[in-house]
């Protein structure tokens, strides 16, 4: 039975994709994604069609898949992973046993290598949290962003819809006090920038960046803050594990 593979792009640099990702790309019918990710991965599409999927209706979308799927696999290149913030999610579940979910290198881990960063540390940061700014506002009874940002959390915001200046002013609420941000644009994409500040600076710095938009917003970014981005990690720790006896063991 041919499938419809929801493949897991990372955050769009074709070295970051899974060998099952890979091999999924080279021998599908045809492909749907988004841009940038229908050029980055243009080595691997070939000369496949590729489709925008918000070109279609929901029912004809399914309709073209049904006729797709009878000439071979179909793939969903996704930018991401499919972890958080689908937008494939009904999608999988229409096509049922039809569907397969292929993991990616998620976005969050693509900026945590770049940071260099684990972004949980103990001592300082025991709790990560992922939002999205749109998401908590237009959802009845969410938590507000002041409710989330609370010392000890490191908070992952995509897909930010915050003027940043407003945004650093919640943020401030929140923590009740000044915390290390990062602002990751375009990760493992061409034209990436990463901009590390405080909350009290980052707003002023961002106004120098070509990449920050006039309306104090900019595509494809990160926005990441917490204690975890500046603090210090206790090198006892290594001792402690090793003397606890927390080593890999093969299974």
């Amino acid at each position: 039975m041919n499938r419809v593979c929801f493949v897991g792009a990372g955050p769009g640099d074709p070295m970051l994709l899974t060998l099952r990702g890979a091999a999924l790309l080279k021998r599908c019918r045809a492909v749907f994604t988004f841009p940038p990710l229908d050029q980055s991965f243009a080595g691997l599409i070939g000369d496949r069609p590729v489709f925008d999927p918000f070109d279609f209706g929901f029912d004809d979308l399914l309709a073209r898949l049904d006729m797709l799927l009878t000439e071979g696999d179909v793939v969903f290149l996704q930018p991401g992973d499919l972890t958080f913030f689908s937008p494939f999610q009904a999608l999988i579940e229409a096509l049922g046993d039809r569907a397969e979910v292929v993991p990616g290198v998620g976005v969050a881990n693509a900026a945590s290598a770049l940071l260099k960063r684990t972004l949980n540390l103990s001592g300082s940061c025991t709790r990560t949290i992922l939002v999205s700014t749109r998401a908590l506002a237009e959802s009845p009874g969410a938590p507000s962003l002041e409710d989330v940002a609370r010392p000890g959390v490191t908070l992952l915001i995509y897909m930010n819809h915050y003027p940043l200046a407003e945004l650093v002013a919640r943020l401030r609420s929140g923590y009740g006090c000044n915390q290390p941000v990062a602002l990751v644009h375009r990760v493992s994409l061409p034209g990436q920038r990463l901009l590390i500040g405080t909350l009290d600076d980052i707003a002023g710095k961002a106004q120098q960046c070509p990449f920050w938009g006039p309306q104090g917003r900019a595509d494809l970014t990160l926005i990441i803050t917490g204690e975890a981005l500046g603090a210090r990690a206790d090198r006892g720790w290594w001792d402690k594990r090793r003397e606890g006896g927390h080593r890999h063991r093969p299974v």
